[in-house]
């Protein structure tokens, strides 16, 4: 890659991220940190407004704007793959949107990169979730973005029924099941949950505010500490 391209790589990296470290770019470009620590310094010598210090991360500044750039065919082409997936394996309100917005983006490709990018031979067919599995999808992803807590009815496999007040943290995909991750109040610790187990589902008025240790970022440092969180999940 020539120089000129990574440092405009560099910059549309970064504008994608709320922040960037030099270990991150380095690794998607193929090139050192010390190499990412120079060419961030140019970039700011050439008055892009890149905010941050090596060790941290970088952001780019307000008011710095690039032109909209024009995708390639093969980016192109995975938005028509992805979106596919999607239509089968997502809530139907996020499938829908995801079309409308692949849309705009092939209505500004010249003809025949769009004629290209729709002939993607990668297709979805439509054996993904039940309907029902789909709804319960959506009101949970609905009920994590709202930040409201949510009652369920809950079958595990071994067929022990429970009922819960979550607060949802996540949904999860796992090739052919999506699972809950939540922080359960009943049993005052995290869990995860089957979308196809749950019975009943219903959306509280109540809403929740993240607290120390029962956030979506703690249950993935408890992960990663390798204390057994996932051993303790409902399954």
């Amino acid at each position: 890659m020539r120089r000129a391209d990574r440092l405009f790589q560099i910059v549309q990296l970064v504008r994608g991220r709320r922040l960037s470290t030099a270990a991150f770019l380095a690794g998607r470009l193929e090139v050192s940190e010390r190499t990412i620590y120079r060419d961030i310094a140019d970039l700011q010598h050439q008055g892009v407004p890149l905010e941050g210090e090596a060790g941290v991360g970088y952001r780019l500044g307000k008011g710095f704007e690039l032109p909209p750039l024009m995708f390639s065919q093969g980016e192109a082409g995975a938005l028509v793959a992805a979106v596919r997936l999607a239509q089968a394996w997502l809530d139907p309100a996020l499938a829908h949107q995801a079309e409308l917005a692949l849309g705009k983006v092939l209505s500004v490709l010249p003809g025949a990169a769009r004629v290209a990018a729709e002939a993607q031979i990668l297709y979805a067919p439509a054996v993904g979730l039940a309907p029902e599995v789909q709804q319960t999808l959506q009101t949970l992803r609905e009920a994590a973005q709202g930040r409201r807590k949510v009652r369920v009815q809950y079958l595990s496999l071994e067929e022990q029924p429970s009922e819960r007040v979550l607060r949802p943290l996540g949904c999860f995909y796992w090739g052919r099941v999506w699972t809950l991750a939540a922080w359960c109040e009943t049993r005052t610790a995290f869990r995860s949950f089957r979308l196809d187990r749950i019975q009943e589902l219903a959306m509280l008025d109540e809403r929740f505010a993240d607290e120390p240790g029962k956030t979506l970022a703690d249950l993935f440092r408890q992960i990663e500490a390798g204390r057994g969180a996932c051993a303790g999940l409902t399954r």
